[in-house]
């Protein structure tokens, strides 16, 4: 039997590679991007609570919790041009001010943290709504659909 860690690192391992396929997809910007990233990360959820046959009140909370999610996402989407502009401006003065640098950067961190903070508590969220049996099936068909060489 599995344990709770083992299929709580499933689970995790389900949303995360979901979210950060978005996140990529939504660094591309425009073009299809972030929706067909959506998309597809939706139908890959969709399939593993198939799997797990979750109730309407269930699937319910759990997109709530992807949209949550996905929202922090798109925020930090929208102000990559605007952050972009800031770092080359930094990049073309004459003298590089490290003291802004670090707060630049220091922005950027604080800006993914809220990302991975928003990533976390859907997953935890998710957690909580399934069943033992649910998680364990959620866990298996990630097992079975996840991407890159099976372990």
């Amino acid at each position: 039997m599995l344990s709770r860690r083992t299929i709580f690192g499933a689970l995790v391992a389900l949303l995360a590679v979901g979210m950060i396929m978005s996140a990529a997809a939504f660094a591309h910007g425009p073009g299809g991007g972030p929706q067909m990233m959506r998309r597809f990360v939706s139908a890959m959820i969709d399939d593993a609570l198939a799997a797990a046959n979750v109730t309407a009140d269930q699937r319910t909370a759990i997109y709530a919790s992807r949209d949550r999610a996905f929202a922090a996402l798109e925020a930090q989407r929208q102000t990559r041009r605007t952050h972009m502009e800031e770092a080359l401006a930094l990049f073309e003065s004459d003298t590089l001010d490290p003291a802004q640098v670090a707060a630049f950067r220091a922005q950027r961190e604080t800006e993914r943290t809220q990302v991975a903070d928003a990533i976390s508590q859907a997953i935890t969220e998710v957690h909580d709504v399934l069943t033992t049996v649910q998680r364990k099936a959620v866990a298996d068909w990630i097992r079975a659909h996840r991407p890159g060489p099976p372990s």
